[in-house]
């Protein structure tokens, strides 16, 4: 199977934990993308669908799903998205596609965070894929030099020759060369930087379940 046929395949795997007439959060990325395509099928048996990123946001709508602002929402029974690395007990690293801060933000609300993910996600240390940092944009040079002092080799995300800019206005630092033993502390240890808005190691809110494309056919890791 190619890697887009387990991504497809873990998006229809994941519409079983979608709850009809309720809202469903909605990650972002390639293996996300999947997912609102077929969430698009049964678009008339939920209420509605809050998004992670702008580019979710458009997409859920051009299927015409009502999409919300999470300000309006009180509870929401699940979050799907994908994940770039994620480990035995559920940890990830997230953050490839820049919407790091609204994807903690929205899960953050969910009962319950569905991954999505192809097999090649599951590692025994996280860190191979660069770790994420979003930082105001006038905090990149001293956060750099603070992560760096963390063990890694943080570099500046480039788009078109310039900084990347998030839909929060922020700017993304890749960090390089981690093996990350204990997500827990370096998530705290990083986010406790000053001009870091957030890292996109999610330990402390991990996976509840994560739906892997396996060439066998999607396992399904439980973790809470």
């Amino acid at each position: 199977m190619t890697q887009d046929e387990l991504k497809l395949a873990v998006a229809q795997a994941a519409i079983a934990y979608v709850v009809e007439g309720e809202i469903v959060g909605v990650g972002t990325g390639s293996t996300a993308n999947f997912f609102i395509d077929e969430l698009a099928k049964m678009k008339d048996k939920i209420k509605a669908a809050v998004a992670s990123s702008e580019a979710t946001a458009e997409r859920l709508r051009a299927h015409g799903i009502t999409v919300l602002d999470l300000n309006e929402v009180t509870h929401m029974p699940v979050y799907i998205d994908g994940a770039d690395e994620i480990n035995a007990s559920g940890a990830m690293i997230k953050g490839g596609g820049a919407a790091l801060t609204r994807e903690k933000i929205v899960a953050s609300v969910a009962e319950k965070f569905v991954c999505i993910a192809d097999g090649s996600k599951l590692v025994d240390t996280l860190g191979r894929f660069p770790l994420p940092v979003e930082v105001i944009p006038m905090s990149h040079a001293v956060v750099s030099r603070q992560l760096n002092a963390l063990g890694g080799n943080a570099k500046l995300r480039l788009k078109d020759g310039q900084p990347l800019v998030t839909d929060n206005g922020n700017y993304i630092l890749d960090v390089h060369g981690l093996q990350i033993t204990d997500p827990l502390a370096l998530e705290n240890t990083i986010n406790n930087i000053v001009g870091v808005v957030t890292v996109g190691l999610f330990a402390h809110q991990g996976a509840d379940v994560c739906l892997l494309g396996t060439a066998e056919g999607v396992r399904s890791l439980i973790y809470k």
